[in-house]
């Protein structure tokens, strides 16, 4: 998949430009908020401002929060709101938390999605976001591995595919 910050409009254009434009590789682990301003811009927006028109404004904006790694606001959104969506962006959030057990709970609630259809396209036929949570555990204990690389790798494309997925207008394909 090629990322095109531009598809989300130009507000989100210019708030993910500000941190690596959806191509940065978030930490797997721990970490604090990378852009103030991106934070700032998200928080004045919202959802609605965000992202009119798209399959699910809250849970993209969670994903916004995500990848600029404010997990504390990521984990607060939408708490409301129960979708496959919401419990695939909070099953991310608690593996990068590292909290294994919570992780795999909100992954089980996400239940068959395109998103994992399409992860598992791009790794050969088979992705299970649960088995995910133990590579990356491995991973983080071997900083600067090719595991550690290969992980990072896989969680940027899961993020990239899981915000198109919210984000895009109507209830086009991924």
């Amino acid at each position: 998949m090629k990322f095109d910050p531009a598809a989300y409009g130009p507000l989100v254009d210019e708030i993910l430009a500000l941190d690596g434009a959806g191509e940065r590789l978030m930490p797997l682990a721990a970490g604090e908020c990378s852009s103030a301003e991106a934070l700032a811009k998200v928080q004045a927006a919202g959802a609605a401002r965000l992202f009119p028109k798209s399959r699910a404004p809250e849970a993209a904006v969670r994903g916004l929060y995500l990848y600029i790694y404010c997990r504390d606001q990521a984990h607060e959104v939408a708490q409301s709101i129960e979708s496959a969506e919401v419990a695939f962006w909070h099953g991310i959030v608690h593996r990068q938390e590292p909290d294994a057990s919570n992780a795999r709970y909100w992954f089980a609630r996400v239940g068959p999605h395109p998103v994992i259809d399409k992860l598992a396209e791009l790794s050969g036929g088979r992705w299970d976001p649960v088995e995910f949570i133990d590579v990356c555990e491995r991973a983080c204990r071997e900083p600067g591995s090719p595991l550690a690389r290969t992980a990072l790798e896989k969680q940027r494309a899961e993020w990239q595919l899981l915000f198109d997925y919210c984000a895009r207008k109507g209830s086009g394909e991924l």
